[in-house]
């Protein structure tokens, strides 16, 4: 049963860390390619590169499109970021606890005249 739940050596948090590391950098060029296409105030990349700021090379309602769909990339890669800390984080339980002991009080010697 701990083999199912990934507790188990060689468990889920073996291979998932990996797996995720991937899936976040593929999202992250998405968002980043995204963030990119989008027309901005200032025109855009387009602008950039002497392409005209005005017009959209995917119609007008493209940046209502183009908006959302940027929301819902970066909410999808801060979750990854969240489930990826979650998982290689130590837990705990596992780590030693140190118990901190007060120094031995040092005896004082007495001057005498």
């Amino acid at each position: 049963m701990e083999l199912w739940m990934g507790l188990a050596e060689g468990g889920i948090r073996s291979w998932l860390p990996p797996l995720l590391n991937i899936v976040l950098l593929l999202v992250s060029l998405f968002l980043i390619l995204l963030v990119l296409i989008q027309k901005g105030k200032g025109g855009g990349l387009a602008g950039a590169f002497g392409g005209s700021g005005g017009s959209s090379a995917f119609g007008s309602r493209a940046g209502d499109t183009f908006t959302r769909i940027t929301i819902y990339v970066a909410a999808v890669w801060l979750l990854l970021i969240m489930i990826l800390i979650k998982l290689v984080q130590p837990s705990t339980a596992t780590t030693p606890s140190v118990e901190v002991q007060a120094p031995a009080p040092v005896p004082q010697q007495e001057q005498g005249e």
